[in-house]
């Protein structure tokens, strides 16, 4: 593992080949209570969110209106059911990453895209403060062209609020679920899953930075 550059993105025929079996993760969310693998009410949207520690990230989204279920997991990048450990090396491609489930009835994807942008660091190149490596890279895969259509837009008028206030480029990753790496989102393991609820001293590196969404 001596010498590998983990800001440097792996490349399909480089990555770790992963294994055929899934994680055994619990069947439904600590906290709301509802199925962490579906089916879900019929008119839910489907989100994948990566900011950085999946563990904050993911406490952010589960306490918003509207959001029926979140879970960690990774994703945008080709090793088949990685463990966190493989994620840990940057051979993997994936980043980590919550996916949110919501009513888009309760909520909008401003308030989601607020939540985002506003609790991470979208200017810094695969890293989040002292966690440096692709697998912390800020990202956000959507699963209709409508969401597509506001991720991007929204990238837009965020850059104009932080370059108003002298931040720098965001580097954010923004592309359709099945165009991110292998477009599978990997559950992560079972202690992943709300883990800030579960160790409620855990590490978070997430809340309200540089200047506000709206």
């Amino acid at each position: 593992m001596l010498g590998i550059d983990k800001t440097r993105m792996v490349t399909a025929d480089q990555a770790l080949t992963g294994r055929d079996t899934p994680m055994q993760v619990a069947d439904r969310h600590v906290v709301l209570g509802t199925s962490l693998h579906g089916p879900w009410p019929e008119d839910s949207e489907v989100l994948y969110v990566a900011m950085g520690c999946f563990w904050g990230a993911e406490r952010i989204f589960w306490r918003l209106p509207g959001v029926h279920v979140t879970a960690v997991g990774y994703m945008g990048g080709w090793t088949r059911h990685p463990n966190y450990q493989e994620t840990c090396t940057s051979l993997t491609g994936h980043t980590e990453t919550v996916r949110v489930v919501y009513d888009p009835a309760q909520t909008s994807l401003e308030d989601l895209f607020a939540a985002f942008w506003e609790n991470h660091d979208p200017t810094t190149a695969n890293r989040q403060g002292n966690d440096v490596g692709t697998q912390y890279r800020s990202a956000i895969f959507t699963t209709t062209p409508a969401q597509l259509e506001a991720a991007l837009a929204s990238r837009d008028r965020y850059q104009e609020r932080l370059a108003s206030q002298g931040y720098g480029a965001i580097t954010t990753q923004i592309a359709p679920a099945e165009e991110a790496g292998d477009g599978v989102f990997y559950l992560a393991e079972d202690y992943h899953q709300g883990y800030l609820h579960k160790n409620p001293g855990g590490y978070c590196n997430h809340g309200f930075c540089q200047v506000g969404y709206q």
